[in-house]
């Protein structure tokens, strides 16, 4: 295969076609700024001059973190490669090849939407109306902004929004909040409140922290080739993990050692399936934890349960191992055969009417689970983004637990796949003074209703409230203040109200729907235009790290991150702690000496730079989650209370009796099915009857790449509706179609297709919001339709549990 970015030569074109402000050949390169579309006609070479490889490296958002090798004569990208270095399996150090996505990386560092020099704000919030200022005029303004409302409310009152824009950064890292160059700036001056969870797993991270104790691991997946089966819930690394690093790439390598069956449970025929599968089984979003509770009445009544490893391992799956203290007949067992409170036996005639999965198949698949072993059973992170999502998590994992296909080879813990990672030193960002925090999903409430949140009613951590609203917002890198945060028309009018959050301040590279949002815009380097390290890649049993050097000198007045909060720092009076008189590099080379004490196979510095990437293979050959707690769980307990894995958990039965919680929501020790809000049998469905679920889209990583028009244009925003749905409608593939509910409408094109279940829409999340001037979004932007209302436990974002209308336009 070559390793050309597009499979051909660069030095040959045909014709070529101007499209969003670059020369683009056809064949599919794009030649930059300052490079003649006649040149590359007559086959002229693109380089016109000696030209040099850098490493560079995408960033984004992805679960990958995928090496570039910038191709640059005369201070200009000329094209873009990807890895070409180890080989094609995953049994040694493979390539870690970059998708599209971040082989399209020129179009994003030279895309009109680039912010060039810092403004401020003379319209509306959301009009988009800015005028240019000097850095100075900018610094001054942000300083004197930021110290009285330090004075005035305290810094309680400051709030580090969510953003992943560049999550796999160093000196760049966006998230989580606590340990971006933002939060060491502010822990330098006196704080700010902080926020626990993310937009990507909030539900799981909260439900599975009381099964298996902290995040909940999973076996890597080039373990799949001791797999006899495997089974996902709403996980689809075929979209969501395409690059070298990512879980496609070792899926479908272990599965051929292993011939292991795939069976897809999803609303939707994702591109994981796309023929490779062996079953795919749509189901209603949301109902997830019926169906387990149905296997599991399958093999309970069939005698197919792993009781030894239930015995030894676990608490409360039956009556013997409840917790001191729990109620009599509260364990699982009892709950799934009707013998628990609610007296209803899980049978699968019970699953088959919530599920829509016929009786005969919920029968087949527990026996299949159950007696094919290994199993490898996983879920990605669609089921459990949902207003039930945190007993979805749970229940999910049950048949893991059930099974007892966790600790061993082959087998899984029922989250999503693991890896191995290397121990590389992060930036250090300093100790927060401020210890309150708020779910990064009601950041919009704590604007608006902020010293009415409280620890029982909203999941305040730190104090039992907040003392103070939000009054100002550091955006940095993130998309989140408008277009990936829920309900976008009510963020809108909160936003608009300069009343109430006093300061908004954007750092971002390109004008997103959240920059338009901002008081004062900062314009931030790209990856190419700075020196850094890439890491944070899930990438089975091969850690790698990726030297992303600056391939070009910083565009208009574009500055690094570490520029702007060194120069802050320095105006706040604390410049010298914040620095610790390191510039970037500085910063770099001090954190790399550090990492090599813990990685002694790393080269020096000045080796690895050359070289680009460093990978390592896990010694023990593939991941296996909990396999010292599988060998010993004496002296290998879990951080779980008991130690053991807690299907019953007595923690959350305490927090179940204390918390207040709406209608509708439920927090209950056991894994049980709970409907939520806005499901197939909520009343609203009078009025809304189609169930909206949201899925990551290939052409974009959430929002990131929204703006690359070639992308764009490869994969078009559509919704996917069924034909049974799209017939009575008047609906016809391609048609503009009118999607709408009680909190905003967006209008699309229609994909007709059999993919998606009867009685369920999907659309791709992170479009970027356009609304018209009567408020109706013209792109695609789910979140228009999405709602604010938090999940019971996490306080997370519901973003698949919406109900809808849909006619034609």
């Amino acid at each position: 295969m070559s390793h050309h970015q597009d499979g051909i030569s660069r030095r040959t074109f045909l014709t070529t076609t101007t499209l969003g402000g670059l020369a683009l050949a056809a064949g599919g390169i794009s030649l930059p700024f300052g490079i003649t579309p006649l040149a590359a006609a007559v086959g002229e070479s693109v380089s016109t001059h000696q030209d040099r490889k850098v490493w560079s490296a995408c960033t984004v958002n992805c679960g990958s973190r995928c090496p570039l090798r910038m191709h640059v004569a005369d201070g200009v990208i000329q094209y873009v490669e990807t890895d070409n270095t180890g080989d094609d399996n995953y049994d040694g150090l493979h390539q870690v090849r970059a998708c599209l996505r971040g082989r399209s990386m020129r179009r994003r560092v030279y895309n009109p939407d680039r912010l060039k020099y810092p403004m401020k704000r003379v319209g509306k919030r959301g009009e988009g109306k800015f005028e240019r200022i000097s850095w100075d005029e900018a610094y001054d303004m942000l300083v004197r902004e930021m110290r009285r409302i330090i004075s005035q409310y305290g810094n309680e009152a400051i709030y580090l929004n969510y953003g992943t824009g560049t999550l796999g950064g160093t000196m760049t890292r966006s998230w989580p909040p606590g340990k971006t160059l933002i939060a060491r700036l502010m822990n330098c001056c006196g704080g700010y409140l902080n926020h626990y969870g993310d937009y990507s797993t909030a539900q799981i991270a909260a439900g599975l922290n009381y099964t298996y104790g902290g995040w909940a691991d999973g076996n890597s997946p080039s373990d799949i080739e001791n797999s006899k089966l495997v089974v996902l819930f709403g996980n689809n690394p075929g979209e969501t993990r395409m690059s070298g690093g990512g879980v496609t790439y070792y899926l479908e390598q272990a599965r051929q050692k292993s011939n292991a069956r795939m069976i897809i449970i999803d609303p939707r025929y994702t591109d994981t399936g796309a023929g490779r599968e062996d079953e795919w089984i749509p189901i209603r979003p949301g109902t997830d934890a019926a169906l387990v509770a149905a296997l599991a009445w399958v093999m309970i009544n069939e005698n197919l349960v792993d009781q030894a490893f239930l015995d030894r391992y676990c608490v409360g799956y039956d009556e013997k191992t409840l917790p001191a203290g729990a109620p009599a007949n509260a364990h699982y067992k009892a709950y799934i055969l009707g013998q628990g409170d609610d007296g209803v036996a899980k049978t699968p005639d019970w699953a088959a009417r919530i599920t829509g999965i016929p009786v005969a198949r919920i029968v087949t698949l527990a026996r299949e689970i159950a007696q094919t072993k290994p199993a490898f059973i996983a879920q990605g992170w669609g089921p459990q983004r949902h207003s039930n999502g945190e007993l979805t998590s749970r229940a999910i994992a049950m048949l893991s637990i059930l099974t007892g296909n966790v600790g061993i080879n082959g087998g899984n813990s029922g989250a999503r796949e693991g890896s191995y990672a290397l121990p590389f030193e992060r930036m250090p960002t300093l100790q927060n003074p401020v210890e309150t925090s708020i779910s990064m999903f009601t950041w919009t409430d704590a604007i608006e209703r902020g010293p009415s949140m409280t620890a029982l009613a909203d999941g305040v951590r730190g104090k039992d409230k907040l003392d103070v609203p939000i009054k100002m917002i550091w955006n940095y890198a993130g998309n989140c203040l408008v277009n990936q945060h829920s309900e976008i028309n009510r963020t809108h009018h909160i936003l608009q109200d300069e009343t109430k959050c006093e300061l908004i301040v954007v750092i971002d590279c390109h004008m997103t729907a959240s920059a338009r949002y901002a008081d004062l815009l900062l314009p931030d380097c790209t990856a190419s235009e700075q020196m850094d390290f890439a890491l944070d890649a899930s990438c089975g049993n091969m850690g790698y790290v990726i030297f992303a050097d600056q391939a070009i000198k910083p565009r208009f007045e574009c500055k690094t991150l570490y520029e702007m909060t060194s120069e802050i720092a320095h105006r706040m009076g604390v410049g010298e702690q914040f620095t610790e008189g390191r510039d970037q590099e500085g910063w770099l080379r001090h954190l790399y000496a550090r990492s090599r004490q813990a990685i002694p196979a790393l080269p020096d510095f000045d080796t690895f730079r050359q070289q680009g990437i460093f990978k390592q293979r896990d010694p023990e050959g593939h991941h296996v989650a909990y396999q010292a707690f599988r060998s010993d769980p004496a002296a290998s307990p879990l951080t779980t209370p008991s130690g053991k894995i807690e299907i019953y958990s007595a923690q959350l039965a305490d927090i179940a009796a204390r918390w207040t919680l709406p209608d509708g929501d439920l927090i209950d020790p056991l894994p049980v099915y709970s409907p939520g809000f806005e499901h197939n049998d909520d009343p609203l469905s009078a009025r809304y009857p189609l169930q909206l679920t949201g899925f990551h889209f290939k052409a974009r990583t959430h929002s990131t790449y929204g703006n690359v028009e070639v992308l764009k244009a490869a994969c078009r925003q559509e919704v996917w509706i069924n034909p049974l749905d799209a017939r009575p409608r008047g609906i016809a593939n391609g048609d503009t179609v009118r999607i709408w509910n009680g909190r905003g409408e967006t209008r699309i094109s229609a994909k007709v297709t059999p993919r998606i279940l009867p009685g369920v829409v999907a659309l791709g999340e992170g479009a970027w919001y356009d609304p018209d001037d009567k408020g109706i979004d013209r792109a695609g932007s789910i979140n228009v339709l999405t709602s604010q209302r938090p999940s019971p436990l996490a306080k997370g974002n519901p973003s698949h549990s919406n109900l809808v209308q849909i006619a034609k336009v």
